[in-house]
């Protein structure tokens, strides 16, 4: 795969919207810490500098070493990328009078300026940021300004440097993938070669390459990720692939043989192995979330020894692992911080003598399935909801046991049925209930009861970044809330969550 443009991440909440945008002009990117970057350079083709929540001003702002790449390879600074630039480099950065946030509009255009093709004066633009650049670097060119922001953006002489105050890869800066665009491919000139067929094309080349006559072992969930990865090994390797089917007793409602009878036709070689009971054993007495996740992530991983000391001279174990998994779980000074760890990122222990392989790692959630779709998978698969790792786990709060799992299947069936009854399902990127660590009063009948709660979640979104709650009608959700109560024992009241992300997470552990 080739690099083509790095992004370096120094703690924006949109640095991986620049990379959806990069993605959508065809283009390959990669996101890192502005500390911990590639030290071969060789086959990027440009770097945008994100945006941060730091000051540049500050004694603790994030201080790239750019000497490996200022002046040599395209470079685009956006929010604190711009004021770096400029604060380090014989320019001014103050405090603004008052904090520039919001939407702007771009007073002045410089003319017959490339990253400005096709952008009109007047242009909206979102503005993040309590500094100011009040004075050039050395060598620079005003290219825009607002009302406000007079050095809106600029480059410098002598170097293909750009920079700009607002961010362009907000939905509000209405011309900012134009303005992307402009920068990397009409500029930096770098290759649109990122489409899902070159990606099928290069991959399976890839993983012939890497996995040889190597025998790997997958886990298949009934899922588009692992149901994609497999397709691509499969396509690879054929044989060689063998995939297992790991029942943790926290999947849906008659999940586990469903999914097994989904797969039939596929020609993938697929085993089922119940390991419900063994899962909620060692799961007993445990509330916190993160010990719920390794413990869940531990166990499987012995499952999955287990079952590949069947399987003669395997070597490796194929993940579904997609890139969000890899942006959420990396943590250093600066960058997007740990919201979670993920059961299928980080490795193995080294008792499991097994290699990773991770074909779909580089890979949105929507890139995944249109990749889905270039590979021929069943429509109706490629459009189920991505469900966690960690299953139902995370969607009980507090403690499990057999009877909590049993009446979160129920509830969850309930809604996610209702769903598609009423044409809603595709309407909906996610959607699921959680089990909540309360008890609250009801009547039923002349008696009065004192039984759970849950909490029935439903967002939009494009790969699970963000996401917004969706607005599902009066009439639906009345429904199905008495159709639970009345058809879930044990539940006397549903509530719905019309939370977002950010500041909330999809899943509620």
């Amino acid at each position: 795969m080739q690099h083509n443009v790095l992004i370096l991440d120094f703690g924006s909440q949109y640095t991986q919207l620049i990379a959806r945008r990069v993605r959508e002009l065809n283009i390959f990117c990669e996101i890192f810490p502005y500390n911990h970057f590639p030290s071969d350079l060789s086959s990027y083709k440009a770097v945008i500098l994100g945006g941060s929540p730091f000051s540049v001003r500050a004694e603790d702002a994030p201080h790239p070493d750019l000497s490996q790449i200022r002046g040599k390879l395209p470079m685009l600074g956006v929010c604190y990328g711009a004021q770096y630039l400029a604060h380090f480099s014989g320019g001014e950065v103050a405090a603004s009078n008052t904090r520039e946030y919001g939407r702007a509009n771009l007073s002045y255009i410089k003319e017959n300026e490339v990253f400005f093709n096709g952008v009109s004066e007047n242009s909206q633009v979102w503005m993040s940021h309590s500094d100011s650049i009040k004075a050039l670097p050395t060598n620079a060119v005003k290219l825009a300004s607002t009302h406000d922001v007079e050095f809106a953006a600029y480059k410098i002489e002598g170097e293909t440097t750009y920079a700009i105050q607002y961010h362009p890869e907000v939905f509000h800066s209405t011309d900012g993938s134009k303005m992307l665009e402009n920068f990397l491919v009409n500029i930096a000139e770098v290759p649109q070669n990122f489409t899902p067929n070159a990606f099928v094309e290069e991959m399976v080349a890839e993983l012939k390459e890497k996995l040889g006559d190597d025998k790997v072992v997958l886990g298949l969930s009934g899922g588009v990720d692992s149901t994609v990865a497999a397709v691509l090994l499969h396509q690879a390797i054929g044989k060689n692939l063998y995939c297992i089917f790991v029942n943790n007793g926290l999947l849906r409602k008659n999940e586990f043989q469903n999914v097994l009878d989904q797969y039939k036709g596929m020609g993938l070689n697929v085993k089922g192995v119940d390991a419900g009971d063994r899962f909620l054993g060692e799961l007993a007495g445990i509330s916190d979330p993160e010990t719920k996740r390794k413990t869940i992530g531990r166990v499987f991983i012995e499952v999955f020894d287990d079952e590949s000391h069947l399987i003669e001279d395997v070597k490796w174990l194929a993940q579904g692992t997609i890139y969000p998994d890899v942006i959420e779980s990396v943590s250093v000074k600066g960058p997007s911080a740990t919201i979670k760890s993920h059961h299928n990122v980080g490795g193995l222990p080294d008792y499991m003598k097994l290699k990773i392989v991770e074909p779909l790692r580089m890979l949105f959630k929507d890139e995944v399935r249109r990749v889905g779709a270039t590979l021929g998978i069943d429509p109706e698969l490629l459009g189920r909801h991505p469900f966690p790792g960690p299953g139902l786990s995370i969607r009980i709060l507090g403690d499990i046991t057999p009877e909590k799992v049993q009446i979160l299947q129920d509830v969850d069936a309930v809604f996610i049925d209702g769903l598609k009854s009423w044409g809603l399902y595709d309407k909906v990127w996610q959607a699921g209930a959680i089990l909540l660590p309360v008890n609250s009063v009801g009547v039923m009948g002349d008696e009065r009861t004192y039984e759970k709660v849950v909490a029935l979640r439903a967002v939009e979104s494009t790969d699970g970044m963000t996401a917004d709650w969706v607005h599902l009608p009066y009439d639906f959700l009345m429904k199905v809330s008495n159709d639970i109560i009345n058809k879930v024992k044990g539940v006397n009241r549903v509530v719905y969550d019309i939370s977002s992300k950010p500041p909330a997470t999809i899943e509620w552990e």
